[in-house]
């Protein structure tokens, strides 16, 4: 009985060090830069730019192969700050974005939702809650508005609900010189 414990033991601590051998042997690099755009992107993981996830647009961005003006969620800022990262100049929002500062969330009236979990399928932060045939509602801390799992309900019970002002939420626009010292700082 000790003896099979004690090989099992040698058997983990040699297949342990083998992996940690191998995970700094053949470990991958990656590129900062992209890391950099990924971490001004709001990560929403929306695909309103025409990609997957903020991280695909953001090696998009980090190779030249896409325009900076693309993230609705991140809006005016984000564009500014991706504008000031990369040396580009600062673009105009893509027309095609309506841009409304309110935070909103996913709200699904529970008593017409049929349990079909197409909404599910379409969040890409997990922020819906249920299982086939039985009603869903979503986590409202987790959610995005990112609006994908509106056009994917069936029966349309899913409505994007302007978040409430409160003091965790609320912002204080500040004048644009201000701002930019702030962020210097």
């Amino acid at each position: 009985m000790i003896s099979s414990v004690l090989v099992i033991g040698l058997l983990a601590l040699a297949f342990g060090a083998l992996l940690g051998y191998a995970a700094i042997r053949f470990k991958v690099e990656g590129n900062p830069l992209v890391d950099q755009v990924d971490k001004l992107l709001p990560q929403t993981q929306c695909g309103q730019c025409g990609y997957a996830g903020c991280k695909p647009y953001a090696e998009a961005l980090a190779n030249d192969e896409a325009a900076i003006n693309l993230c609705p969620p991140g809006g005016e800022e984000t564009m500014l700050n991706l504008a000031e990262l990369l040396g580009k100049e600062p673009l105009a929002l893509d027309e095609s974005v309506e841009q409304d500062p309110t935070p909103t969330v996913a709200f699904i009236r529970e008593d017409e939702c049929i349990g079909c979990v197409r909404c599910i399928k379409a969040c890409p932060v997990d922020a819906i809650l249920g299982a086939t045939k039985m009603m869903h509602t979503v986590i409202e801390h987790e959610c995005t508005g990112c609006e994908l799992c509106v056009p994917e309900c069936p029966v349309d019970c899913i409505d994007m609900i302007k978040q409430p002002e409160t003091s965790k939420n609320w912002r204080w626009d500040l004048p644009e010189n201000l701002e930019k010292e702030i962020k210097r700082v």
